[in-house]
């Protein structure tokens, strides 16, 4: 049986759109929940300007708090160098570059363009190797920008081969607004991969036009066993118009169980931390796990 390796981006993804701001200590619980229930990789926090995200301040507070079981590894995104050094200094175990795949959406995301995002990347990976950090990159809005619209496939291919010269543990390709088509990921996925053999991919569905599974679906038959998810399905991007929560933790554990993959999470556990987010933050989360009867029910034993 396949193991899809599950990032869970709830913690950073899942919280920076949200309209109540949680604490450090409720965020930092949120990950240690998400630890119980089975995940190993989780991208905790990000480290960004808090007058911009508010959501994201007290980053430190949180790297602080969250426990250091064995075989878990934290993420925390940077945009810039000065992000870099204090995600470093909290002991995150890996760094994640966000590249916009428009110039448009990159200003309004970090005040810069694409080309200069890319070189933000290549500074931030050197100090990366120095330090002996693992340095992953998303190519975000790769399929689909709210500001320009359709971004041609040759574009992304160009950026994938420009960011590898940073030599990137992972390369992920991003769905910020939920645009993607399961044949257009197959393509896309084709198309990097051909440049960027040597590097691993990752896919990030946001569920906006209720296409995000039938794309993790496509991304598993292009190969890709990294996918990232939100419990709840919780998220969005504050400088996305109109922009949703990403795939569901629960609901894609589902899937993957049914459909013949190893998702190595703990069901139960994530539906019990959707509902107790649920709590925290005052609102409703999209994920539908826990709110249907349990399929396959349990067979009663005979006696």
């Amino acid at each position: 049986m396949t193991v899809v390796d599950i990032v869970e981006v709830g913690p950073r993804d899942g919280l920076q759109n949200e309209s109540r701001a949680l604490p450090a200590q409720v965020r930092a619980e949120l990950v240690e929940r998400l630890v119980g229930a089975g995940l190993r990789r989780i991208e905790a926090c990000s480290f960004v300007n808090p007058r911009r995200v508010p959501q994201m301040a007290d980053a430190e507070q949180v790297m602080q708090a969250v426990p250091r079981a064995a075989g878990v590894s934290y993420l925390g995104l940077v945009l810039n160098e000065r992000g870099y050094h204090r995600a470093v200094a909290c002991g995150v175990d890996e760094i994640n570059v966000v590249v916009v795949a428009t110039d448009t959406f990159s200003r309004r995301n970090q005040g810069v363009d694409t080309a200069a995002a890319i070189d933000a990347w290549l500074a931030i990976s050197e100090w990366a190797r120095r330090d002996g950090v693992i340095a992953t990159v998303t190519i975000a809005a790769a399929f689909g920008c709210p500001f320009e619209g359709d971004v041609p496939e040759e574009r992304i291919v160009d950026i994938g081969r420009r960011v590898s010269a940073g030599h990137p543990a992972e390369i992920s390709l991003a769905d910020t607004i939920g645009v993607a088509v399961p044949a257009q990921v197959e393509r896309l996925f084709a198309a990097v991969r051909e440049t960027n053999a040597e590097v691993a991919l990752r896919a990030h569905f946001h569920n906006t036009r209720n296409t995000g599974y039938a794309n993790a679906i496509a991304a598993l038959g292009a190969g890709v066993t990294r996918l990232d998810a939100s419990v709840g399905g919780i998220g969005g991007c504050p400088f996305a118009p109109q922009a949703t929560g990403n795939i569901a933790t629960e609901d894609l554990a589902w899937m993957l169980s049914r459909s013949g993959y190893e998702p190595s999470v703990d069901l139960a556990g994530l539906i019990s931390t959707r509902v107790w987010i649920e709590e925290q933050l005052g609102t409703s989360a999209p994920a539908t796990q826990g709110r249907v009867d349990p399929f396959p029910r349990a067979t009663p034993e005979r006696g």
